[in-house]
């Protein structure tokens, strides 16, 4: 059966993957509606088209290649000296990359520029339009990624320790003197530990310390730390009945970590031998939006620091080296990553919350990726407006002409660099995917 839930995982990865780019698109789409643009196709994937129907001037449909989308506008680049001009669109994913570089250097197009569609064009817009409708697309991805944050932080929670007890350590193992060094006992020599000394058992609730009524897992930790060589007094709760106990915590090397959780050196502290039952804690709003914000600035460092994973990346293909979770993936690497979600038998609140942190991480790296201020991406199209916007802007200023559009089709020697790379990064991520995948459970 398990093969079934990784089939589902993927299938599942896939559809959302799927509505996200439906979703991008839409939003060039309504924008480019409201702001009067003719709007020829509105296309989910890239090749064949599988099915289409038109409504009004824009025909609407799936295409066999679930890869990314596109719309079509009319006049996204203005015409050339010669009067030529082309009609191009959004292209979203490596193959809409391709796509869109074999329609621009294509003498012919299938479609004209219509007479009526003076006005309508996508260059003749005011630059602050443009600017509205190509960052619709990405902002789309921005609020998918934004509202099932929401909804895993307000709806799921926090996974946080509680203080009821989950395990009781049956002796005292220093963090500098590993228990797997001794063998097949690894309590052997060693004494028992204050809580399995004092009869603590999994499942008792921790109700005050020493005297002082606790709260969380933090307060007790902190408490415990701090009362080495001392017995002190434990009330619990067992089965409903509370029980009193008295407790001697040793002093003890324990790691101590950074805010990523990597150990980074040992500290002595009083040492009892509990490890709390984690259960999830739902967050407030402002939490919720906390949280995201700090989510949003790690994607975009991941981003920044893009090229510095592609040596790793590239090593883990042609030298077996084990990829870190942290490696770049594409489509196929994340659904994978999402059937195996689904295929581990988690909790139910475990599995969906691995699984909407997948979609929206994917979404943000969508948002995040389309933004950069390179052709063929969005960001490109935005740059192209800001620059004529500046230029309209500074001509006023100097009282001059209007200096008429900025002709994006400038900036197409560097779209083909940067549409090459995104494909080399794209069948890249493919074979490591296939290869040697990025495993969330070892």
């Amino acid at each position: 059966m398990t093969w079934i839930w990784y089939a589902v995982g993927a299938v599942l990865f896939a559809i959302a993957l799927l509505l996200s780019v439906a979703l991008h698109e839409l939003g060039h789409l309504t924008f480019a509606k409201l702001f009067g643009v003719r709007v020829t196709q509105y296309m989910v994937g890239f090749g064949r088209t599988i099915w289409s129907r038109r409504r009004g001037e824009t025909e609407y449909g799936l295409k066999l290649l679930p890869a990314g989308g596109y719309i079509r506008m009319v006049g996204m680049v203005p015409p050339d000296k010669h009067g030529r001009q082309r009609i191009t669109s959004t292209a979203m994913g490596p193959v809409g990359f391709f796509r869109q570089i074999v329609e621009d250097t294509r003498k012919n197009d299938r479609e004209q520029v219509l007479p009526t569609d003076d006005g309508r064009q996508f260059y003749q817009l005011h630059p602050a339009k443009r600017i509205v409708i190509m960052f619709a697309g990405p902002f789309m991805n921005l609020l998918i990624a934004f509202g099932v944050f929401l909804i895993v932080l307000m709806g799921i929670g926090v996974s946080a320790p509680t203080t009821t007890v989950g395990s009781v350590s049956e002796c005292v193992v220093s963090a500098t003197d590993p228990a797997s060094a001794s063998g097949s006992d690894p309590c052997a020599g060693r004494p028992a530990s204050p809580a399995a000394a004092a009869g603590l058992q999994p499942g008792d609730v921790l109700v005050a310390y020493d005297g002082v009524s606790v709260q969380d897992w933090d307060q007790v930790r902190e408490l415990i730390r701090v009362t080495s060589d001392r017995t002190v007094p434990l009330e619990i709760v067992r089965d409903g009945r509370p029980l009193s106990l008295a407790v001697t915590p040793v002093p003890n090397q324990v790691a101590t970590t950074d805010d990523d959780g990597t150990v980074v050196g040992t500290e002595t502290v009083g040492f009892l031998g509990l490890s709390p039952v984690f259960d999830y804690e739902p967050q407030s709003f402002g939490a919720a939006l906390g949280a995201t914000g700090d989510y949003i600035g790690r994607a975009a460092e991941a981003v920044v620091n893009l090229p510095a994973r592609i040596p790793p990346l590239w090593a883990s293909i042609f030298s077996g080296e084990e990829r870190g979770q942290d490696s770049p993936i594409g489509i196929v690497g994340a659904g994978r990553i999402g059937g195996e979600i689904l295929a581990e038998g988690l909790p139910v609140k475990d599995t969906a919350l691995l699984f909407l942190q997948l979609v929206a991480g994917f979404n943000m790296s969508l948002f995040l990726l389309n933004l950069l201020p390179l052709l063929p991406l969005d960001g490109g199209h935005i740059l192209g407006a800001v620059i004529e916007w500046i230029r309209r802007g500074w001509a006023r200023v100097r009282r001059k002409a209007d200096p008429g559009p900025f002709d994006v089709a400038k900036l197409m020697p560097v779209a083909y660099v940067v549409a090459l790379l995104f494909i080399g990064l794209f069948a890249l991520t493919f074979v490591a995917d296939v290869v040697n995948p990025v495993r969330l459970f070892g």
